[in-house]
């Protein structure tokens, strides 16, 4: 039987074992999901919802981590692969501080003369002035704040004034369609900026959908308020998040108007610049 990997009743399947392995241990897999350590103890394979971000965190194709759930595809096409990651990276800022090793890595990021190539290095520029303590700080002032933040990052407060609204309904469905089930451990509701993110960094590359199902989520549920999101936070009060909006922006700029094109002249295939 396909996923029948678990030799003995309670034991973890051939996928997450290799999951942990390659992380270097169970504890290192939570923290480069960015989730705690009992919640990755607990599971007996890589839940469906953390397919995504498992893949990415240790490298493993997601038919390796759940054959039961992935059959072999076609390669993922080299833009919708590095779409994949700026989706992916963006989620990571949006949804938790970087620690001191993303930050060492933001650094590096070069770019060029191009709106987003600027946006790049304006990122590395940001993250070289700050540390991960300053960083956390401004973090929670900017997203969490002493009863709200400067920017409350969900669908349903951008389109309604209001949270838990409709949107949120209508985007529970959308990820029903796609597999995708809120994780336990999940504090943020799943219209959270970073959260459509990282699925449409699953669709992107291929993990949750085909390019047709990307380039509709992203109409659904994103292209009427994200952009607005991103001005918002390069407004904000920090230089470091400042400049995760600007970046964020200039990239969703790049997949809208992408996606607003035919698709005999190249829609839902982004041309991203600024990655030299």
């Amino acid at each position: 039987m396909a996923g029948s990997a678990t030799t003995r009743e309670g034991a973890r399947d051939a996928g997450l074992e290799r999951a942990i392995h390659a992380a270097g241990g169970v504890g290192e897999l939570a923290r480069r999901l960015g989730i705690a350590q009992p919640s990755v103890s607990t599971w007996k394979r890589v839940p469906a919802e953390r397919v995504a971000a498992v893949a990415a965190a240790t490298g493993l194709d997601r038919i390796v981590l759940r054959p039961d759930l992935f059959t072999p595809a076609q390669p993922v096409d080299e833009m919708d692969a590095a779409r994949a990651g700026e989706y992916a990276l963006l989620a990571r800022l949006l949804l938790r501080s970087p620690d001191a090793a993303l930050l060492r890595g933001l650094a590096q990021l070069r770019g060029d003369a191009t709106p987003l190539g600027l946006a790049r290095i304006a990122l590395a520029e940001a993250a070289a002035a700050t540390d991960a303590d300053g960083v956390g700080g401004e973090f929670f002032d900017v997203f969490i704040g002493l009863g709200r933040g400067e920017v409350l990052a969900y669908a349903s407060f951008y389109l309604t004034g209001f949270l838990h609204e409709r949107p949120l309904a209508e985007l529970r469905a959308a990820l029903a369609g796609l597999g995708v089930a809120r994780a336990d451990d999940l504090a943020e509701p799943e219209d959270h900026i970073g959260i459509l993110c990282e699925v449409m960094a699953g669709l992107a590359g291929g993990s949750l959908g085909s390019d047709d199902s990307g380039e509709a989520f992203f109409r659904a549920h994103l292209l009427a308020w994200a952009e607005r999101l991103f001005a918002d936070l390069e407004a904000c009060s920090s230089a470091f998040y400042r400049a995760v909006g600007a970046y964020g922006r200039r990239f969703f700029e790049i997949e809208t108007e992408a996606f607003s094109l035919p698709r005999e002249a190249g829609g839902a295939k982004p041309v991203l610049e600024g990655q030299r």
